[in-house]
């Protein structure tokens, strides 16, 4: 993710939120500790089983360390291009990320909330939307009572606005 700015490579900022980045950084912190000296021991352990051309112990340990190398490999990409975003300098009357916005469907009347994070801590089933996503698109900038339009594999949809706040860390 670079990008050229007058003719220089700027690497890409991630916006997060300081849970965001505590979280990733523990996860690191997990797979050097624990995970990757657990692999390199599995795969020891099936060496000394012999022929290993037909040894399923080892090609799993060597597939589950190929994914730790190349998970650790993206968390450090990412912690180092994290720009951590504080919600108390939010303006509290406008979306903007880290936003709790509460909207309401204009054909069910249903309420959803969701909180606007950045897209490595996305989780739409627990109600963290990324920025990035064309319904968080659609929420930055608008304020309450605003409506915002989306397009979904079934056709447009349109939400109000009904709540705005920032949890303050």
């Amino acid at each position: 993710m670079m990008r050229k700015n007058k003719g220089i490579d700027v690497m890409e900022r991630i916006p997060m939120s300081p849970e965001g980045l505590n979280n990733l950084e523990e996860e690191l912190k997990r797979l050097r500790t624990e995970e990757r000296p657990a692999v390199i021991q599995a795969i020891a352990d099936a060496r000394e089983h012999g022929d290993l051309a037909e040894n399923a112990e080892y090609h799993a340990a060597r597939e589950r360390q190929s994914f730790i190398e190349g998970r650790l490999a993206e968390l450090e990409d990412v912690i180092s291009r994290a720009e951590v975003i504080h919600v108390s300098n939010q303006n509290p009357d406008v979306v903007r990320f880290g936003a709790t916005v509460d909207l309401a469907d204009e054909d069910t009347e249903e309420v959803a909330t969701y909180t606007l994070v950045g897209t490595y801590e996305a989780d739409a089933s627990a109600g963290r939307l990324s920025v990035t996503s064309p319904l968080g698109r659609a929420m930055i900038g608008k304020g309450l009572g605003d409506e915002v339009e989306v397009s979904t594999p079934r056709g447009e949809k349109t939400y109000e606005i009904i709540k705005i706040a920032y949890k303050q860390a």
